[in-house]
């Protein structure tokens, strides 16, 4: 997908990023300093394996159906429902249905 500047522009979320038959794609929305805000499309069986991340990071899903675990603790999550990721503690994603997330973090 063409990478535009949306500052100041009205957008639907959930049409900035499709899906993709097998796949995991992204985008990023806002890369500074302080965080950043990327858009996910995973297919269903598609994941992230675990790992830990230095900062606090939200997830929002914007459609679909996720299993986000934490610390070896899984949690499913539903369109409209979000989850926070604390820092340094392990976490995945797996898609048990397709979804769309939207992902938040603040670094300071």
């Amino acid at each position: 997908m063409k990478s535009e500047n949306l500052s100041g522009k009205v957008a639907a979320m959930i049409g900035l990023v499709e899906y993709q038959a097998g796949s995991v794609v992204s985008r990023t929305i806002i890369d500074k300093p302080a965080g950043t805000i990327t858009l996910f499309a995973f297919d269903k069986g598609q994941g992230l394996s675990e790992h830990t991340a230095p900062f606090d990071a939200m997830v929002y899903i914007l459609d679909g159906e996720a299993e986000v675990s934490i610390s070896g603790k899984p949690l499913t999550v539903k369109q409209g429902e979000m989850v926070i990721m604390p820092a340094n503690q392990p976490h995945a994603l797996k898609a048990i249905h397709r979804f769309k997330m939207m992902l938040a973090m603040i670094k300071s």
